[in-house]
């Protein structure tokens, strides 16, 4: 569908003809067939709303869910390699820090144009669901840039360093100057959006509504917002809210039920299906993310351990599945690739993968974390054995529950809250192996990430990326400097 406005992605895209010809193009209106004029088409506009590529190639491979297979073993890929070693990403490739960075700023533009739309038209109530989601969305696209690309926000801290452009309106130039404010203000600005949007959402507005932020994959998201902020009673009260009469049990990723019994195509195909309960917001990504079966930096030997015996606390296995492509080179294989051929009878098309953004599992784990914040040590551990009751293989409550004395033992920390959340962190990091997440716990922490590395000559030295170094922050395409955005520091 075509908007009723000319946008330009200004951030990835050079200039190709003068200033003078285009600011000439863009004021000429479109035809009344592109109009955003009724609900209907508000709506349609809206699903184009979210980030159409994906993170995981450069989160996954930047964290400690990856390790060097070994000189010369696996296949090398800038997108991956070059994250790996915390360098920048050079290019826009897929899986690419600019293609997200583009991508986010293409959701936002079509979240601001159904907004100005909805604005300029009496459209009644019947729009006000997608007024919601629109505002919803922007403030989705706009977290992950600021926490992908600023500092981390820093509770009870000033936030003053450089946020990312807040983008609120269409864009109708060929050049647009942009500040980039502070992390403060983005948050700010972030809450505003999502506060407003979620007031106005509707569960009852979609026929599938798993492709939309409905009420419960908003407070999903707002549960992950308030635990960036450190604001833990609301990450309780947003994450009790993703589910209808506080039933987790039965809404948590089946792992050592349900997926265990799958066959490996049944089991990708079931796992981003709309029909599963755990998964609270998708969306179509184009993506080569499941073709990276035997890269030299991923998924090892030394990541499989936390899948197999003496891998956590009950001395059991995790029920996940565990494929592999030949030792050294295991995957989740968690996604099913869907590739959209452009030339009938030919193998020439896109690759894409369905993504979800926002599960029940992630919730629940924010909310454990949140009660163990506030000393709730009871509840936190009440939250961790749901969770652990779906997970891990032959699961029984009177052996396997998660108690103070076990984790204490088994991760040699004393303190109650950190040994918790040693166990929270450890959990999540497993649960979401390959879907990026595990980024956002080691820069929202302060993790310390350390990297293996084999020379020509087979020997291995290591590395490590601390706290406060320059480079846990990913880099703002180039082409933003056109639109004085600058770029961070290294």
């Amino acid at each position: 569908m075509k908007l009723n406005k000319i946008h330009i992605l200004l951030f990835g895209l050079g200039v190709m003809f003068s200033t003078q010809s285009c600011n000439k193009y863009l004021d000429t209106e479109p035809d009344n067939r592109t109009q955003i004029n009724s609900v209907e088409k508000v709506a349609q506009l809206v699903t184009t709303a979210y980030p159409g590529r994906d993170y995981y190639y450069f989160t996954e491979a930047a964290s400690d869910n990856a390790e060097d297979k070994g000189n010369g073993v696996g296949g090398l890929d800038d997108v991956i390699s070059r994250p790996y070693n915390w360098q920048d990403v050079i290019g826009d490739g897929t899986g690419s820090t600019t293609a997200y960075w583009n991508s986010c700023y293409g959701a936002i533009a079509a979240a601001n144009q159904a907004l100005e739309a909805i604005e300029k038209n009496n459209l009644g109530n019947a729009v006000l669901p997608y007024k919601g989601e629109a505002l919803v969305a922007r403030a989705y696209a706009h977290f992950m840039l600021v926490t992908l690309f600023s500092k981390v926000y820093a509770i009870g801290g000033s936030n003053d360093s450089p946020g990312i452009p807040y983008v609120t309106v269409p864009e109708t130039k060929v050049i647009a100057q942009y500040d980039r404010g502070t992390v403060k203000s983005t948050y700010e600005k972030i809450e505003k959006d999502l506060v407003e949007g979620m007031a106005l959402l509707s569960a009852t507005a979609y026929t599938v509504p798993k492709y939309h932020f409905t009420p419960a994959a908003a407070h999903a998201f707002a549960s992950r917002f308030y635990l960036f902020k450190g604001e833990w009673q609301k990450v309780i009260d947003e994450s009790s809210a993703t589910v209808s009469g506080g039933d987790f049990f039965n809404n948590l990723r089946p792992v050592n039920s349900t997926y265990r019994a799958a066959g490996t195509e049944d089991f990708r195909t079931m796992f981003t299906r709309s029909d599963q309960k755990s998964t609270l917001l998708l969306t179509q990504q184009y993506s080569g993310w499941q073709r990276q079966t035997s890269p030299r930096y991923g998924y090892g030997i030394n990541m499989v351990k936390m899948f197999q015996l003496g891998g956590n606390f009950t001395g059991k296995t995790r029920a996940d599945k565990i494929l592999s492509y030949g030792v050294p080179h295991y995957t989740t294989y968690k996604f099913k690739e869907y590739f959209h051929r452009t030339s009938p009878g030919a193998d020439i098309g896109f690759p894409y993968l369905i993504a979800p953004l926002l599960t029940v599992d992630e919730s629940l784990l924010n909310r454990a974390e949140a009660y163990a914040q506030l000393g709730q040590f009871d509840n936190a551990l009440r939250d961790m054995n749901i969770f652990l009751s779906t997970k891990i293989s032959n699961y029984s409550a009177s052996s396997d529950a998660a108690t103070l004395p076990k984790i204490t033992a088994f991760y040699s920390i004393s303190d109650p809250k950190e040994v918790i959340i040693k166990l929270i962190l450890e959990s999540k990091k497993a649960e979401f192996l390959q879907e990026g997440l595990r980024w956002l716990d080691i820069i929202r922490h302060g993790l310390t990430v350390k990297h293996n590395k084999y020379d020509t000559a087979g020997l291995e030295t290591f590395d490590e990326l601390g706290p406060t170094d320059l480079r846990r922050v990913f880099q703002i395409p180039q082409e933003a400097l056109l639109s004085n955005v600058p770029l961070n520091p290294r």
